[in-house]
C-alpha cells in the first residue's frame, strides 16, 4: 500500500471515530472491525446485528452489550454496564452510558450526554459514601428519542416514545410520550406534533355549549321550594344562602339571571342576611355557634363575599358598611397575627380574603379609612419569600395549605385591587410542587377546590413573569381535557369525583374552566365568565 493510500485510510479511520454516521459496509465488514467486535462479544459479553459498527477508539467494557441493526458507536464514547440498543441507535463521541440502560430503536445520543443506570447508596452518614452499596432501577429509553449534548438521564428514570430531551437538562424523572423537556431538573416545555391549545380550543368550544344551553336546567334541578340548595356532599340536600348567590353567580356568567328568579326579592333576601351592627353576613341557615363572635364565623366572612358579589351581579349593593374591617391599624395586626398560619393557612387566607373584599365593598359604596394600606403593609412584612407564600406546611398536607391559602389571600386582595404579587416565580414554584406531589390531584384530591386554588395563582403570577409558564399552560390542558367528561348532562359538575352534581360544583368547575382558558389566552373560547367571586377584572386601589 502506497504512503498515500495509508495516510487516506488513517484519514478516514480518524474521521469514523467522530462521524461515525460516514460509515460504509466495507467499514463494518473490514477485517480489523470484525476482529474488534470478536474481542468484545470475548471480553465484554457483547453481540452484534451484521449491520452494526463500534468505532475503534470507543471504550466498551461491559457485563452485557447488545447493539441492533444500523446502530453504532462513534469514539470515545464510553459505554460500561449493562446495555442493550434497538436498532437505528447512534451514540455520538465522549457520551458516556453506565449501569443499567434500556433504548429502544432509534434512540440518538449526542456528544458528552450522559445515562448513568446505577446510583450510589449514601443514605448513612456515619458511614463513607463509598462503603455503601449501590443501587440498580435501570434507564429505560423508548422508541425514537433525541438526547441533546450535555444531558444528564439519572438512574430510575423512563423517557416516552418520540421524546426529546434538550441540550444541559438533567433528567430526574420519567418524561411523557412525546415531551419535549429541558432544564435543571428537566420539566416539559410542549410536546411534538400538536399545539398546545388546538385540543384545549374544541374542548372548550364544546363544554361551553353544552353549559349554555343547560345551565338553566341544572339550577332548576337545585331549586325545590323556591329556594335553591345544594347536594354536594352524599346526595342530601344542604341549605345555605350561598346557594342563591351560586344560582345568581352561574346564571350571570352565561349573561343572564335564573329564570323564575323574582330579582327584587332576592336582592332583599340577601341584604337581609347582612349584620346591621358589624357588616357581616350570618348564613341564616347555619347561625354561628352561641357566644361566637361573628369575625370568628367561616361562614359570616365568606358570605361577604358570596352575598355581596351576587348583588352587585344583580344591580344593587350592601346595605350596611362593613365595620368589622374598619378598625385601628394594631386591631387589625391583632386579627391577621391571631389567625392560624400555621397549622391551617387555607383558613388563614380565606380571613384576608373576606377583610379585603370587605375593604373593597366599603371603599366603593361607602367610605374606607387606611385600614386597606395598613392590610397590604402587613401582607408584605409576613409573605415567605422563600416559598412566596403565607404561613406554612404541614406535616400531614405539605404545601397544600399555604397554597390553597395563596389562593383565598391573593383573591381578595392583590387581584382584586390589581397590585403586583411579591416573588411571583417562587408563589409558581410552589405552587407546581405542591400540584406535583399530590400527583396532580388524583383521585380524590381532584376537586374543584384543588384546581381552583392550582390554576388562579398560576394565571394571576404569571400575569408578571413567564416563569415556567409551558408547565402552567400543561396543566391547565390537561384540566380542560378532563372537564368535558365530568359535565354530567342536566346536573353541572360535582365538586369532587364521586360526589353528587350540584351548585356548588358547577360553579367553581365552569370558573375554574375560564381561569384555565384565561392562562392559555383562550378565554373568548369560552361561553361562561364569572362575574361575582371569581372574576378575574381587578377594581383598582381608587375602586
Amino acid at each position: 500500500m502506497s504512503d498515500e493510500n495509508q495516510d487516506d485510510d488513517a484519514w478516514q479511520q480518524a474521521r469514523l471515530q467522530f462521524l461515525t454516521w460516514d460509515r460504509k459496509p466495507e467499514h463494518i465488514d473490514s477485517a480489523d472491525h470484525r476482529a474488534r467486535q470478536t474481542e468484545l462479544s470475548t471480553r465484554a459479553g457483547a453481540t452484534f446485528h451484521p449491520t452494526a459498527y463500534v468505532a475503534e477508539r470507543a471504550a466498551i467494557f461491559t457485563t452485557r452489550l447488545e447493539l441492533g441493526a444500523e446502530s453504532w458507536i462513534g469514539g470515545h464514547a464510553l459505554v460500561r454496564g449493562d446495555v442493550c440498543f434497538g436498532a437505528h441507535c447512534t451514540v455520538n463521541a465522549y457520551a458516556m452510558i453506565s449501569g443499567q440502560v434500556r433504548c429502544g430503536d432509534g434512540v440518538r445520543i449526542a456528544s458528552h450526554a450522559s445515562l448513568v443506570g446505577f446510583n450510589h447508596g449514601f443514605d448513612d452518614p456515619d458511614q463513607p459514601i463509598w462503603t455503601q452499596k449501590h443501587a440498580t432501577r435501570g434507564i429505560v429509553i423508548e422508541d425514537d428519542v433525541w438526547i441533546g449534548a450535555n444531558a444528564v438521564v439519572v438512574d430510575g428514570v423512563t423517557i416516552g416514545r418520540g421524546a426529546v430531551v434538550a441540550a444541559g437538562s438533567v433528567v430526574s424523572r420519567d418524561v411523557p410520550p412525546l415531551a419535549i423537556v429541558g432544564g435543571v431538573p428537566a420539566r416539559v416545555l410542549r410536546f411534538r406534533g400538536r399545539s398546545r391549545t388546538t385540543d384545549a380550543r374544541t374542548q372548550l368550544e364544546t363544554l361551553g355549549a353544552r353549559a349554555l344551553g343547560q345551565y338553566q336546567d341544572v339550577l332548576a334541578r337545585n331549586r325545590e321550594e323556591g329556594d335553591y340548595l345544594s347536594r354536594e356532599s352524599h346526595g342530601e340536600a344542604r341549605r345555605s344562602i350561598r346557594h342563591l348567590c351560586d344560582a345568581i353567580e352561574i346564571a350571570a356568567g352565561f349573561g343572564s339571571v335564573p329564570e323564575g328568579l323574582d330579582v327584587p326579592r332576592a336582592i332583599a333576601r340577601l341584604q337581609a342576611v347582612q349584620d346591621r351592627q358589624t357588616g357581616l353576613f350570618p348564613d341564616p341557615y347555619q347561625p354561628p355557634k352561641p357566644g361566637m363572635a361573628l369575625r370568628d364565623d367561616g361562614l359570616a366572612l365568606y358570605n361577604i363575599l358570596a352575598a355581596g358579589y351576587a348583588l352587585e351581579v344583580l344591580g344593587s349593593q350592601l346595605l350596611h358598611r362593613v365595620e368589622a374591617v374598619e378598625i385601628a391599624a394594631p386591631d387589625l395586626c391583632h386579627w391577621l397575627e391571631g389567625l392560624p398560619w400555621r397549622t391551617r393557612a387555607w383558613g388563614a387566607g380565606a380571613a384576608v380574603d373576606a377583610i379585603g373584599t370587605a375593604l373593597y365593598f366599603n371603599a366603593r359604596y361607602f367610605t374606607s379609612g387606611p385600614t386597606r394600606d395598613t392590610l397590604f403593609g402587613w401582607l408584605a412584612l409576613h409573605q415567605d419569600r422563600a416559598s412566596g407564600l403565607w404561613g406554612a406546611p404541614t406535616r400531614e398536607e405539605g404545601l397544600l395549605q399555604p397554597v390553597n391559602g395563596f389562593y383565598r389571600l391573593t383573591r381578595g386582595t392583590y387581584a382584586q385591587f390589581g397590585i403586583t404579587v411579591p416573588s411571583p416565580e417562587k408563589a409558581i414554584d410552589s405552587v407546581l410542587l405542591n400540584y406535583r406531589n399530590h400527583g396532580g390531584f388524583s383521585g380524590a384530591t381532584y376537586t374543584a377546590c384543588n384546581l381552583l386554588d392550582t390554576i388562579h395563582p398560576l394565571w394571576l403570577c404569571l400575569r408578571q413573569t413567564d416563569h415556567r409558564r409551558a408547565e402552567a399552560e400543561d396543566i391547565a390542558c390537561r384540566v380542560i381535557a378532563r372537564a368535558g367528561e365530568r359535565w354530567i348532562d342536566g346536573e353541572g359538575f360535582a365538586f369532587a369525583d364521586g360526589q353528587v352534581a350540584g351548585l356548588q360544583g358547577t360553579e367553581m368547575w365552569l370558573s375554574v374552566m375560564h381561569l384555565a382558558a384565561r392562562l392559555l389566552r383562550l378565554e373568548g373560547d369560552f361561553a361562561f365568565v364569572p362575574k361575582g367571586v371569581h372574576r378575574t377584572e381587578a377594581v383598582g386601589l381608587g375602586v
